[in-house]
């Protein structure tokens, strides 16, 4: 069988909708032929003698397997990307349609008049021409709206919006006495609780599209779609490094860049991590162990949410382990358009993620949506600028964002190391 896959997205026509049952259908007859390659490769190292043929087939089917579920993932977005309102379609709100012709006009033409004035009768923040302008707010909600379906760690974070450049969120460090009393038993006083607050500045991201006059000039084209399109790419890649690697220098701080310790020393502030069992690599016997202690290194209130993050080569190993029982502890996507599993807890790809080395952490698990915080600034702002890059026209689009660990409790990590 031939394992090469083409990982060029079939073309649809319009009004034809997405059918990703095929690609489906691909994926789990490329497992099962991955099972069986792999099952014969387990069994000629049990009788001690490897085949240099087995371990390369087992390497194809496994990268056929990866470009299968990339595809998969590829469609799947596509077809997740809500439609902006298009031509024909009414905006009912009068400043919105006000504000939306008036943006149309700075960015096909350079006429700022219009903006100016709205924004400044607003009092807006984004009214300084060398500032750029808001964008309309349909075309503010489709950015997120595509950043949430293409980005790996905000798909499954908490998400906040907010109006000023730092969002503080107070938290207990040791809590008010409590007790139990009979129903006439005086109570004595309780001690306060202690307070703390955690900050989260928003940085400012930044794209910059370039469009020719041609394309300006054509009133067929939905400029709004056009710049959601170009942008999102680029805040994807950006914001997804940032909440893995980022050190909060001008940048949201990833969880990967706090303090972490051995999850049986840990305390606040600093990750937990359950080691692999060996340096640099899963153990040579039960490798699947160290999984299953990562899991229930989670309380029960964060492991019932748990997702695992890892890149796709740390993936392509853990698809070989089993169960005692035989079983595969990775399978495929229940359903079209479902995400893979591990363990049967779901698996999200993130290439941020290192690959496994000594002392990595290249595995996550945790409930991400009490664990990790992302706020969103309101307000995406455009700069016109025809002058810098002639005959193309550059649009300066920036966004603000933070991030950073909320809840130090709700993520755990594997290090590849031997303790």
């Amino acid at each position: 069988m031939d394992y090469d896959i083409d990982q060029t997205a079939p073309e649809h026509k319009s009004g034809i909708g997405y059918a990703p049952r095929d690609d489906y259908d691909t994926l789990r007859h490329t497992f099962e032929e991955f099972k069986s390659a792999n099952d014969e490769r387990l069994g000629a190292l049990e009788r001690k003698r490897g085949d240099v043929l087995i371990e390369e087939k087992v390497d194809r089917i496994n990268a056929a397997l990866d470009l299968q579920t990339k595809r998969m993932d590829e469609l799947a977005l596509r077809h997740a990307r809500p439609v902006l309102e298009g031509r024909g379609k009414m905006v009912t709100d009068a400043a919105a349609r006000e504000h939306k012709s008036a943006f149309d006009s700075y960015v096909r033409g350079g006429e700022a008049g219009a903006l100016r004035t709205l924004e400044t009768k607003a009092m807006s923040i984004g009214s300084n021409p060398d500032g750029g302008y808001l964008v309309p707010v349909e075309l503010e909600r489709e950015i997120g709206q595509r950043l949430a379906a293409i980005s790996p760690i905000r798909a499954i974070s908490s998400v906040r919006e907010i109006s000023g450049s730092v969002y503080k969120k107070p938290f207990m460090t040791a809590g008010p006495a409590t007790g139990w009393v009979g129903e006439t038993d005086a109570r004595t006083q309780t001690t306060s609780a202690t307070l703390d607050a955690l900050s989260f500045p928003a940085m400012e991201l930044y794209a910059m599209p370039a469009a020719t006059a041609t394309l300006l000039d054509d009133s067929a084209v939905n400029i709004d779609e056009w710049i959601a399109g170009e942008v999102e790419l680029t805040f994807a890649v950006q914001e997804g490094a940032a909440f893995v690697n980022g050190d909060g220098s001008n940048k949201p701080k990833g969880f990967l860049q706090y303090t972490t310790v051995a999850n049986g020393s840990w305390s606040w502030g600093n990750l937990g991590y359950i080691a692999s069992g060996a340096a640099g690599a899963f153990a040579a016997s039960n490798p699947s162990d160290a999984l299953v202690d990562l899991i229930y290194a989670l309380k029960a209130g964060y492991r019932q949410n748990g997702t695992f993050v890892m890149n796709r080569k740390t993936q392509a190993a853990i698809r070989k382990f089993k169960d005692t029982g035989g079983a595969y502890l990775w399978q495929p996507p229940a359903q079209a358009g479902g995400r893979a599993s591990l363990m049967t807890f779901p698996l999200i790809e993130a290439e941020d993620m290192p690959d496994v080395g000594a002392n990595s952490l290249s595995i996550a698990f945790g409930d991400f949506r009490r664990g990790y915080l992302i706020v969103d600034r309101v307000g995406v702002r455009v700069l016109r600028d025809p002058y810098s890059a002639k005959p193309y026209v550059l649009f300066y689009t920036t966004k603000r964002v933070g991030g950073g660990v909320q809840d130090f409790d709700a993520i755990k990590l594997m290090k590849f190391a031997a303790s």
